[in-house]
């Protein structure tokens, strides 16, 4: 059946402002670097996608190596997009994609050369069989190609209407203030950067916050909810279907101590007193910084959506709730 997106999907999102540019950005978008690959259920993926939109997230983050296979949720979502948002439907969608993990072999598959980037991008757009993307970023510093080499990559790519806007992401504080000189004076001013950023994970708060303010980056935090850790899913220690119980994965067993365990108890009773899930505080502390534009969120199911999306009902929090947050985070 056709699908037809909802008349009311703008209704209830909050769209802020990216930096000083004049694009806004859903509060929460969408990352399919999980549960959108080769391996994984298409017709549940393309529901999840259809779904978002509904809900008027029209913000989509890919990567050239998502999947898994590497390549497979850019060819998934190109289908979605041909099935479902041909038209001028497209031009009410944010559309991301990235290049600097490794892709393909060879020494030109890898990091942030102005060949491996412009190739990626290129391949990129063949897989999801478009003409360009709104951002494109380098997705991580690459410590031995010059950074002038890999901006003005994308001051280039954006030159020739590939991108409409410039993206990094996984710089620190230093280098990408050094990278946003570069593009600003290039004449492409960096639009976002993605780091890796939640109540877990706070580098971002030594530095890198305030250079995003600086120079009028938004910021748009990836594993908001630490991996899992920032759900109830923890709160009685690992459970066997969990992404802590497979060898393979990012969130290790031994990050699961017990000291931090007493720590999501903690901060879940907090939730609780705000009629929150652990999970929609989580994102709410996130969104309750300024110079955090949209919160990149990862689902498995539309439920797990909605779910998230319940937390743009409740992002304000007393000083005392924040303070006891504290509290709980360095204790």
């Amino acid at each position: 059946m056709a699908y037809t997106p909802s008349s009311t999907r703008y209704d209830s999102m909050t769209y802020n402002r990216c930096g000083n540019s004049g694009l806004l950005l859903p509060a929460l978008s969408l990352g399919l670097w999980h549960n959108f690959g080769g391996v994984d259920d298409f017709k549940k993926a393309r529901h999840i996608v259809r779904h978002a939109f509904d809900k008027g997230i029209t913000h989509f983050d890919l990567a050239n190596n998502y999947g898994p296979p590497p390549g497979s949720a850019e060819e998934n979502f190109g289908t979605m997009l041909k099935k479902d948002f041909s038209g001028y439907l497209r031009d009410e969608l944010i559309i991301s994609s990235k290049a600097g993990y490794l892709m393909w072999p060879g020494p030109y598959g890898n990091w942030g050369s102005r060949k491996y980037l412009m190739a990626s991008l290129d391949q990129s757009l063949k897989r999801m069989r478009l003409n360009y993307v709104d951002i494109f970023y380098s997705h991580r510093p690459d410590p031995d190609t010059p950074l002038e080499e890999t901006m003005m990559a994308l001051h280039d790519i954006v030159k020739s209407g590939k991108a409409l806007y410039a993206g990094i992401s996984n710089y620190p504080a230093a280098e990408a203030k050094r990278a946003f000189e570069i593009l600003k004076k290039a004449g492409t001013p960096c639009l976002i950067h993605q780091p890796k950023y939640s109540m877990f994970e706070r580098w971002v708060e030594g530095g890198l916050l305030d250079v995003l303010e600086e120079y009028g980056v938004g910021c748009i935090p990836f594993s908001p909810l630490a991996q899992g850790m920032l759900t109830d899913r923890y709160l009685k220690g690992i459970p066997e279907d969990s992404r802590a119980s497979k060898e393979h994965g990012f969130l290790k067993a031994n990050e699961i101590t017990p000291e931090r365990i007493e720590r999501i108890k903690k901060l879940n009773e907090i939730a609780r007193r705000r009629n929150q899930s652990l999970a929609q505080m989580a994102l709410s502390w996130l969104l309750k910084d300024k110079r955090v534009t949209t919160v990149l969120i990862g689902v498995s199911s539309s439920e797990q959506l909605d779910n998230n999306l319940a937390c743009l009902a409740n992002r304000q929090f007393s000083s005392a709730e924040l303070s006891e947050i504290e509290l709980i985070l360095k204790g």
